[in-house]
């Protein structure tokens, strides 16, 4: 094997803490090694000295024998690697092709080559089935269409070695094996990659070698088909991971209740005549594609805006007033499904976002006035048990690991106690052991009382923690059926839109 990619002793430090320590690894032509460790681990921040966005304290990188200068990102392009970031860099106000060629011509050309780069685009997307419109604007595209947007950019620099930050954290189980199906494509023709990935099927999978991470050092490095997921697992966290059993449920009053909603799609599908019932003490679980409708009912339930038909009850009560506040008032609780756009602010403090949602209370306000000394107790006893690591009380939200945001946001929505939580896919981007953890907390939320809303499009997750199971498709809402009686193959007819063995379900149970 040709070695195309070498890292040598990288040591990075942010203050006192070591986010890298002596890691060493390499990378063949033609070969897929994903990148594995807990939120925090120094994944990023690695792959971020590769590609030059950090200089390290010590160590080295070394491109097909070529030593790369530190802290240089141009140097790195020029060396032949790219790199697509989890949350996409694009501009959605140009084009894909603008977006594509947005620094690959000097700012004194005489004139831009757009129709070679227009054919250089159009050749690259084809040659990797990576098809996708060169002049539709990208805040048109679905989630999976600007996804390949980043891989041709980096494609289109020429890359030889291509990283991969959380590639499908976004993506529909669907768009993320296109994805994988792409990339076992550009190994063959001779690309090298490294994926970060927490998805243990996925590593399994899509990848030829395994690096694992932890705390900053690398721990243990496996050939893929000589290991196994509860392997990885261990390795990740330094222990064997089990996730929680779900105990029987004991279903009280109605918490929540829908009543023929329907709603035009706020950033998603549209509901029509959604109707439902949450009781204490149980979970609901509502699976689906994305983009049926899941992020409009999740929106709407959490007050962010009213129905256009229909009624949304509380304990008994019809809501009038749909706002954030109100709704935390009324004792509703949110995870929100994108923690970097609805769930915190990036340049406010750990602690600023840990009350932000409640900063009216009385516990952290007096007579207009913060009450920091309160807001400060409050976090840091969020990070201590919620295990949020890399956290400071007053560090900026946006330096924290995605992983260690959804600890935080999932401490600061269970700390107020809520009778009914709303949970959108409240694992995702997280590792085994911090699923097997929020996990537990869903469950106990559940037996103390609340009712769970859980919305996501794991369904193991969804099989695992819910009492009922419903399917939305296109903005309309199957019948619930026991979580006992279901199967991964039920669950797929139902989000397919065969509900016929759920109405099945209801009517012997009526009877």
């Amino acid at each position: 094997m040709t070695r195309v990619l070498e890292l040598t002793g990288i040591t990075k430090r942010f203050g006192a803490l070591a986010a890298n320590e002596d890691v060493s690894l390499h990378l063949d032509r033609g070969e897929i090694v994903a990148l594995l460790g807990e939120n925090g681990a120094g994944k990023t921040t690695l792959m971020s000295i590769l590609f030059g966005h950090y200089t390290a304290d010590s160590g080295l990188v070394k491109v097909e024998g070529r030593e790369l200068p530190p802290g240089r990102s141009r140097a790195a392009i020029q060396a032949g690697v790219g790199m697509v970031h989890q949350h996409f860099a694009l501009a959605p106000n140009l084009t894909v092709l603008d977006n594509v060629m947005t620094g690959t011509e000097r700012l004194w050309s005489p004139r831009s080559a757009r129709a070679a780069g227009r054919a250089k685009l159009v050749a690259l997307s084809e040659r990797f089935g990576l098809r996708v419109d060169p002049d539709a604007l990208v805040a048109d595209l679905s989630v999976g269409e600007c996804q390949r947007v980043e891989i041709l950019k980096a494609l289109y620099n020429d890359a030889r070695i291509l990283i991969l930050d959380e590639p499908t954290a976004v993506l529909t189980a669907q768009e993320a094996e296109g994805l994988f199906a792409t990339l076992r494509q550009m190994t063959a023709e001779g690309l090298s990659l490294i994926f970060i990935s927490h998805k243990l099927h996925e590593v399994m999978s899509a990848s030829d070698r395994v690096v694992v991470l932890r705390r900053g050092r690398v721990v243990a490095e496996r050939r893929t088909a000589e290991t196994s997921r509860a392997e990885l697992a261990e390795l990740m966290v330094g222990r064997k991971v089990e996730r929680p059993a779900r105990p029987p449920a004991t279903p009280g009053k109605v918490l929540l209740e829908g009543v023929d909603l329907s709603l035009a799609g706020h950033g998603g599908a549209s509901l029509h005549g959604v109707s439902f019932r949450l009781r204490a003490g149980e979970t609901l679980g509502v699976i689906g594609v994305s983009g049926n409708g899941q992020t409009t009912l999740a929106g709407l339930v959490s007050g962010l805006y009213p129905p256009d038909a229909g009624e949304l009850l509380v304990d008994g009560q019809a809501v009038r007033v749909f706002d954030v506040p109100h709704a935390i008032a009324a004792g509703i609780g949110r995870i929100p499904e994108d923690r970097n756009a609805e769930g915190t602010i990036g340049d406010m403090s750990t602690w600023e976002n840990t009350v932000l949602e409640r900063i009216w209370s009385p516990r952290f306000s007096r007579r207009g006035m913060v009450r920091r000394g309160a807001a400060r107790r409050a976090t840091e006893e969020i990070i201590r048990d919620y295990d949020v690591r890399g956290a400071s009380v007053d560090g900026r939200i946006r330096l924290l690991s995605g992983g260690n945001m959804q600890k935080l946001i999932l401490g600061r929505v269970l700390d107020a106690g809520p009778d009914i939580l709303v949970a959108a896919q409240p694992s995702r981007g997280l590792d085994e052991g911090a699923i097997a953890g929020v996990h537990e907390r869903l469950l106990e939320a559940r037996g103390r009382g609340a009712g769970v809303l859980l919305i996501s499009e794991d369904l193991d997750e969804v099989i695992g923690l819910s009492d009922r199971i419903c399917a939305i498709v296109g903005g309309r809402l199957s019948p619930a059926i026991p979580a006992d009686r279901a199967d991964a193959r039920m669950l797929g007819l139902m989000m397919a839109g065969d509900w016929s063995a759920a109405e099945q379900m209801e009517r012997a149970d009526a009877v």
